[in-house]
């Protein structure tokens, strides 16, 4: 069988680079120090993060009537901001294992950035309620408990229970898919260290590497391994997301109760996912220095993708609206309405602006072949995922049945500090792994070299065709 580059594509690989290049590239971000670019992300990233943990134990030392929370929305930011990091995080591992199962090149240089994001937005997202319990230290409730306590399950009936069984195996699946990824990358560190005379670091990564040895054997076992998780990550992406979207489709509230809730999360979670890979994708390229790795083939083929997941979760938004009109429930027409139009008319405005104008945008090739313009776009699909969100949760709730109930809902200084706190705390634990991890995978990205480096692709100014039997 032969692979044949077309010359019309672009390279992924950039500079000429070699495959001890490729090493040296990559590891220098783990084994240097760190560049002022990394010192200025992270004290950002650790302020806030200071700030949002400070918001969190004042809220379980005070209480949840920190937040602007009332007896008509009980839910608000809270969820809104656990929804979001739970379509963030479900998106993650889904982008890596579909990508692994398609055999597509460009999945290199963003896998380990999206697994990675995976495992640190859903332990934000956890965090949101177990405070929403108001008792966080009852959490073990949630869990399977001896006989002892009597019933075995406290609240088993509730479906928040669904969530912590479902977030839970996703969770595990993504650490082990994550780690499985990260042990060839852990044992080159390992073996330039030993090289190298560094002690410390010769123990260290040694224990990390699991005594990966770089035999047939061992890649043999990886391979087959990385494809069984990402046969199993991908089908429970969509199960976890929907779990999640019958938390709120199961219950009678107008704009909740609809069937096509679990589709719509699973789709604004890839939607939300991708911009956020493609946003902490452009930040690693310039603090890490990534530039010939990350390239504007791999943003656009991102960009594509958030083209047509913005396209299709902007088909869900009409098909909501019309459903609700067929229905010809009165309460159900009045939800929608009111979203549109009625007090929070300013955040429906915005998160259709957001998701589903925006992303049209990337029609124009010049546009979707800018490293700027795709930062910028990613910052507002995030922006408009958060407010979907907001809108489903907070605008179904603050027009109750009864106008006597009807409230509105306004966050405290509390709600916005657990919220940019725990971006802060995500970026945080993000920058702190890509000093302590590779975060390309640099033996995947060998085994393309030939096929996507750029000395490959150009000769003499001429372009040609390789072709590699295999």
């Amino acid at each position: 069988m032969s692979n044949v580059i077309s010359p019309i594509r672009e390279p992924l690989i950039l500079g000429d680079r070699t495959h001890h290049q490729i090493t040296e590239d990559v590891a220098r971000s783990v084994e240097g120090k760190a560049n002022k670019w990394w010192w200025l992300m992270f004290g950002i990233a650790a302020t806030t993060a200071t700030w949002g943990v400070c918001c969190i134990f004042y809220t379980i030392g005070v209480g949840i009537g920190t937040w602007g929370v009332n007896k008509t929305v009980g839910w608000a930011w809270d969820i809104t901001n656990f929804v979001w990091w739970i379509g963030i995080g479900h998106a993650g591992t889904l982008i890596s294992a579909v990508l692994l199962l398609f055999r597509q090149r460009w999945r290199m240089a963003i896998n380990r950035s999206a697994e990675a994001m995976t495992i640190f937005a859903v332990l934000m997202a956890a965090l949101f309620p177990l405070i929403h319990m108001g008792r966080p230290w009852l959490a073990y409730f949630s869990f399977p408990l001896p006989n002892q306590f009597g019933s075995l399950w406290v609240n088993f009936n509730s479906p928040l229970i669904w969530d912590v069984f479902a977030i839970s195996t996703y969770l595990t699946v993504s650490i082990v898919f994550w780690y499985l990824g990260l042990i060839p990358d852990l044992a080159t560190i390992r073996d330039r260290a030993r090289v190298a005379g560094n002690k410390i670091y010769d123990k260290v990564y040694s224990l990390l590497s699991f005594g990966w040895s770089g035999r047939a054997r061992d890649w043999s076992r990886f391979e087959e391994v990385s494809l069984v998780l990402a046969g199993l990550a991908t089908p429970l992406v969509f199960s976890v997301h929907s779990i999640v979207s019958m938390d709120f489709a199961t219950s009678l509230v107008p704009g909740w109760h609809t069937t096509i809730f679990p589709p719509y999360f699973v789709l604004g979670a890839l939607f939300s996912g991708f911009a956020m890979v493609l946003t902490l994708t452009l930040i690693m390229r310039k603090v890490m220095g990534l530039e010939n790795y990350i390239t504007i083939k791999h943003v656009e083929s991102m960009n594509f993708v958030i083209m047509l997941t913005g396209s299709l979760v902007g088909t869900a938004y009409i098909t909501e609206l019309l459903m609700s009109w067929y229905s010809g429930v009165e309460y159900e027409q009045y939800a929608f309405l009111n979203r549109a139009t009625g007090p929070y008319w300013w955040a429906y405005t915005i998160m259709m602006t957001c998701n589903v104008l925006t992303p049209q945008i990337f029609w124009f090739k010049s546009i979707r072949n800018s490293f700027v313009a795709s930062f910028i776009i990613s910052i507002f699909v995030n922006i408009g995922m958060w407010f979907e969100r907001f809108v489903i949760i907070v605008t179904s709730l603050h027009r109750d049945y009864l106008p006597s109930s009807w409230t509105m809902f306004h966050p405290t200084f509390v709600d916005i500090g657990l919220f940019i706190g725990t971006i802060g705390i995500f970026f945080t634990l993000f920058l702190l792994f890509a000093r302590v991890f590779p975060v390309i995978a640099q033996s995947e990205t060998k085994s393309i070299l030939k096929l996507a480096g750029s000395q490959y692709y150009h000769s003499n100014g001429k372009d040609k065709s390789v072709t590699d039997e295999s």
